[in-house]
């Protein structure tokens, strides 16, 4: 399978309690990977990417130090599978003669590939399946939107305000319809709320799969 390249946009935290966004970007793309991480390893990778040394290695520091004692390297790093919800990655490890794919978190994977310098990769079906962009719902948003305002006879003002107050409830969006989903989805893109997107996305996905099925069975 092809390899898509991705490079690291920033960290920002999330609607949930001790959790961040690391936010990916593919390299030549607009598609988004958003990656929920805990707060250690959203200061592990901060450090890194302001260059801050602390007074003491951290374990990733460590662990590059142990590497570069023995001549091992982290060639790159590929986040080769999500499933409900969680990344899978990998690191390529090698001594210069042998080289081998080791399993990790993909929050340690991306730590340590900042340090070690290497590339960080991803396959065009977990970036499918997981990414977000504004141009994937623009369509469907925009058409949704007109609807919406239609069902609710409000002026466009009253309809944006009723936008920022469904996304600023900590709810489940699964009683909500499609047309009024694509609406919020669009918006938490807008603006960068990439948690709360990645849950209305998997939501609508459901929705989609479920109404795929039942016109399945009824052919």
């Amino acid at each position: 399978m092809q390899k898509i390249q991705l490079k690291i946009l920033g960290i920002s935290s999330g609607n949930v309690a001790s959790s961040y966004t690391l936010l990916l970007e593919e390299v030549n793309g607009e598609r988004k990977l958003p990656v929920v991480i805990g707060v250690l390893e959203a200061q592990a990778i901060a450090i890194e990417i302001e260059k801050i040394e602390p007074l003491r290695p951290m374990t990733h520091d460590l662990f590059k130090m142990f590497s570069n004692s023995f001549g091992i390297r982290v060639k790159e790093v590929v986040i080769h599978k999500i499933h409900e919800g969680i990344f899978y990655a990998n690191l390529l490890a090698t001594d210069g003669i042998t080289s081998k794919e080791i399993d990790s978190r993909t929050s340690d994977a991306i730590a340590l590939a900042l340090r070690f310098n290497c590339p960080i990769y991803t396959y065009e079906e977990v970036i499918n399946e997981a990414g977000l962009t504004m141009k994937s719902v623009e369509f469907k948003g925009t058409e949704a939107e007109e609807k919406l305002t239609e069902d609710f006879d409000v002026t466009e003002e009253e309809f944006d305000e009723s936008v920022q107050e469904l996304l600023g409830k900590e709810e489940d969006f699964s009683n909500y319809s499609v047309s009024r989903l694509r609406v919020l989805l669009k918006e938490a893109i807008k603006q960068e709320d990439y948690i709360k997107a990645a849950k209305i996305r998997d939501i609508l996905k459901k929705i989609e799969e479920s109404n795929e099925s039942t016109e399945t069975d009824s052919n």
